[in-house]
């Protein structure tokens, strides 16, 4: 995986508005047919893990992780993040190619 590549994307999708971060805004966003696509880091907690990824499983949300918060966060020039919802297709389907 191209980390370089996938940070690059995301930024990208971050400056076009098409992202969200943060754990209750993402709730949302999957509750409500928004997010297309998950990023959540390797290090977030059980209950944020379990949280995120038991939500993306009932709504059939794409749930992918990528190594770090810090990581997440820099991508979209924030402090760390641990939860990112992308909220564009066209982005989504590029960013899983990449993750994969």
């Amino acid at each position: 995986m191209n980390q370089q590549q996938w940070m690059s994307l995301l930024g990208l999708a971050n400056r076009a508005r098409k992202i969200t971060s943060g754990e209750e805004l993402t709730v949302k966003q999957i509750q409500s047919g928004g997010a297309k696509l998950i990023l959540l880091s390797a290090d977030a907690s059980g209950n944020t893990t379990k949280k995120i990824s038991d939500k993306c499983k009932s709504y059939e949300v794409p749930l992918k992780i990528v190594e770090n918060r810090h990581l997440l966060g820099h991508a979209i020039g924030k402090e760390a993040r641990v939860v990112v919802a992308v909220l564009d297709d066209g982005f989504a389907k590029k960013l899983v190619t990449l993750l994969d």
